[in-house]
């Protein structure tokens, strides 16, 4: 009989953010895989849970995962959990359980804690629709490219990013977008010295420079997509005083020819208000 797997979410900081039915499947499980076993160890401590522990990391899951698929293939039910949040958003799993689907294991959720939702919620953003990004890339040049690739977003975009990299990260973002642009700075959430901040990338940046404790702890970075501004619905007076003249000359072709290359409007909004004018006349 086949077993199952599990992808546990686990607390981000706060160890009460575990859920009653995480702990009851942690309890359950035959094993349970771990990005950091000793990490985990002092979790299940926590809720008083003795269970074994296997190692998965980014280093050894290409290695480990067949293994445990095949644990699972011969009756066995583990569970998947990463050092803190949802496991696969930046954190490893992501082979383990792309096999399994592959052989036909079944996979179960169970859900929880997420710094990338958790930050969403309360940033005060657009969150409609957004696009998360990860991490950002280790070095300036990378980061660069990195930002300029999205510098014209239009939906809110999130990445994490590291205690040391945070200012020079938050620097070179300056550097492709606008010191105006809103961000959101959501730093060490859930924990004890959780901190948010909501305001131009320019205020931000001083906040960070002006205060070593914001460069501390884990984040995540929020960046307002670019606004579109609404094209005008109808010309302007002045617009429309210069195409009654033309067409007091010309005829409603060459006058709204003119006026586009005089006004800057555009050409379908002066054409219609062309045939309003000479309907008005007639």
């Amino acid at each position: 009989m086949c077993g199952k797997l599990y992808v546990v979410a686990t607390p981000i900081g706060n160890l009460a953010d575990l859920s009653y039915r995480a702990v009851e499947i942690l309890k359950q499980v035959d094993l349970i895989a771990a990005e950091d076993t000793r990490h985990a160890r002092m979790l299940l401590q926590h809720y008083g849970i003795n269970n074994r522990l296997v190692s998965l990391h980014q280093h050894n899951e290409g290695k480990v995962s067949p293994g445990l698929i095949d644990k699972i293939k011969n009756g066995l039910s583990i569970a998947l959990v990463s050092d803190a949040g949802t496991p696969l958003l930046s954190d490893p799993g992501m082979p383990l359980v792309k096999l399994a689907r592959q052989q036909d294991v079944e996979v179960s959720p169970i859900p929880g804690a997420c710094a990338l939702i958790a930050a969403l919620s309360v940033s005060g953003l657009p969150v409609t629709q957004f696009r998360y990004e990860g991490f950002s890339p280790r070095t300036s040049s990378a980061r660069k490219v990195f930002f300029s690739s999205r510098k014209n977003e239009t939906v809110t975009w999130v990445f994490y990013e590291s205690s040391h990299r945070i200012l020079a990260s938050l620097e070179d973002l300056a550097e492709i977008v606008s010191s105006d642009r809103q961000i959101v700075l959501a730093r060490e959430l859930t924990k004890l010295h959780e901190t948010i901040v909501k305001d131009s990338l320019g205020r931000v940046i001083e906040q960070v420079k002006s205060n070593i404790y914001m460069r501390k702890g884990e984040f995540v970075v929020l960046v307002e997509g670019v606004v579109n501004e609404k094209k005008p619905a109808a010309i302007s007076e002045e617009q429309k005083r210069v195409l009654t003249v033309l067409l007091k000359a010309c005829s409603i072709k060459t006058a709204v020819g003119l006026a586009t290359e005089i006004t800057g409007a555009r050409k379908k909004l002066l054409y219609q208000a062309a045939l309003d004018l000479s309907q008005q006349a007639d």
